[in-house]
């Protein structure tokens, strides 16, 4: 049993008890969040939405809010001792699990 949805400009492949890291919501630890773009589900059989399959669901519980490991952006330009610039950059995320799936 998974659900295909879409959250954050991707979509996200998912099942009943799985852990994911999507883009941040505005939304509180503990509390539930329902996606209902779901773009395909499948419980007995598969379900593909046009785009989105009407009526499907997805539960989840928010784990907590975070920020990803930094990364170092280094941009230079070549034979131009004066010219570089550093940037750092760490990506807001929101952990969930999936409590159920609904077709």
């Amino acid at each position: 049993m998974y659900a295909i949805i879409e959250t954050g400009g991707k979509q996200i492949r998912v099942e009943e008890g799985l852990e994911i890291y999507v883009e941040k919501l505005d939304v509180e630890a503990g509390e539930t969040v329902v996606f209902d773009k779901v773009v395909a589900c499948s419980i007995k059989t598969l379900k593909v939405g046009t785009p989105y399959v009407s009526g499907a669901t997805v539960t989840c519980e928010v784990v907590k809010q975070g920020k990803e490991k930094k990364i170092t952006i280094f941009k230079y330009k070549a034979k131009d001792g004066s010219s570089h610039r550093k940037q750092g950059h760490r990506q807001p995320y929101t952990k969930l699990v999936i409590t159920k799936i609904e077709g």
